[in-house]
């Protein structure tokens, strides 16, 4: 079964989910655009830097910030279209290609370190010197530093308020420039004071942060793509809420997955077995509405309705079937065509429990002379070569419906 809430609560929920979507991603195009613009003004500062004093570390690190612009329009793209509401063709929304992005982003990053690093590598085997940067250098990149430092820390905040792991990973994207930007520091004091062989150094521990970065991103996004489920302590948690739910005797299969920023859920709810249909349910709503509460992120919950726990066993579907209630009458019939009691009944309900079909009779009135024990000694003795007929009771008084 799917979580289905009542027409008026599903359009409200629908349209406040909406609008906080929007906010969100307002939110996060704001935040990204501002970083932007630091990252060109930071970019266009190292750079002009670096090659008037001629340091590969400081102008490894502008290309750096450089890579932050294309990434800041990518993630605003990629913000924009990935938490659009679901439709027809996209039923479980557009979050994968915020995961795409992350993918695109790690690619990214490590190219860039692959180039400063080959470059500065060259340079330190061929052992060009390299003057001393001058003291304006130095604050340049001491503000490049404070700058970066800054933007890391907001945008941070707000990857975690709107929970776009796209927008973490930016932000750490913008860390991996400022701490590069503390190893170029270090390589233009030391290049001030006659160690120029630093600086290539420098340049080449910056390659390596970055690509380590890069390779964080990518390995974090392909988990995503092949459905990796959450950290065991969160899905423990999700059951240990689902199973305090009243009336719920087990829960089991229970699944997930990342789709961008969103998680999708599955389960499997074992309730008591004679429960109508309508009440279990209720039963399962009542666990979507508890696990929603307890974990905002929860886009989508599909739950599966058990009367009895049948974890670890093989699929119900790839099992012989049981006699649907046409079929189950049709045989009933049979059977009992020739008993009074058969032709006074005012409704039939049916268990399908352990492989059997449990028969509930409804009766409006005992044939003359019968008691119920006699007649269920009678429907049972008729019905012995129906294998599948579980526990046979009758009832009399009005039915079920």
């Amino acid at each position: 079964m799917h979580e289905t809430p009542g027409v008026s609560g599903q359009a409200t929920n629908r349209q406040g989910a909406a609008a906080d979507r929007a906010a969100q991603t307002r939110e996060a195009h704001k935040v990204t655009l501002i970083g932007a613009v630091i990252d060109f003004v930071v970019g266009v500062a190292k750079m002009v830097a670096g090659f008037v004093v001629g340091s590969a570390a400081l102008v490894a690190d502008g290309i750096h910030s450089f890579s932050d612009i294309l990434t800041d329009l990518f993630v605003v793209a990629a913000t924009h279209f990935g938490r659009q509401e679901p439709d027809s063709n996209h039923p479980y929304g557009h979050g994968r290609i915020e995961t795409l992005a992350t993918l695109w982003l790690g690619s990214v990053l490590i190219f860039v370190a692959g180039g400063i690093a080959w470059a500065s590598i060259t340079r330190l085997v061929g052992g060009e010197a390299v003057p001393a940067p001058g003291l304006w250098a130095i604050a340049i990149a001491v503000a490049a530093l404070l700058a970066k430092e800054w933007i890391f820390r907001y945008t941070l905040r707000v990857a975690r308020r709107v929970n776009s792991r796209l927008l973490e990973a930016n932000a750490w994207h913008s860390r991996s420039d400022a701490l590069s930007t503390v190893v170029v520091l270090v390589g233009l004091v030391a290049a001030q004071f006659g160690v120029g062989w630093m600086d290539a150094v420098a340049a080449i521990v910056v390659g390596l942060m970055v690509g380590q970065v890069g390779g964080r991103l990518l390995w974090e996004s392909s988990q995503e793509l092949i459905d990796t489920a959450l950290p065991r302590a969160q899905r423990d948690r999700m059951q240990d809420i689902a199973e305090r739910v009243p009336h719920v005797n087990g829960v089991h299969d229970l699944r997930t997955r990342k789709l961008g920023s969103d998680v999708v859920l599955d389960l499997h709810i074992v309730v008591p077995p004679r429960v109508t249909v309508s009440e279990a349910h209720e039963i399962g709503n009542e666990v979507s509405r508890r696990l929603r509460e307890a974990f905002p992120e929860l886009a989508d919950v599909t739950f599966h309705i058990d009367p009895e726990d049948d974890s670890g066993e093989l699929e119900h579907s790839l099992r012989p079937g049981l006699p649907l209630r046409s079929d189950v009458v049709e045989l009933l019939d049979g059977a009992w065509h020739g008993l009074p009691i058969w032709h006074t009944r005012v409704a039939l309900d049916l268990h399908y429990l352990d492989n059997q079909v449990d028969v509930s009779l409804y009766i409006n009135a005992l044939p003359d002379g019968q008691t119920l024990e006699d007649a269920a000694g009678e429907l049972r003795r008729a019905a012995r070569e129906l294998d599948w007929v579980g526990r046979l009771r009758i009832w009399l008084g009005p039915g079920k419906g």
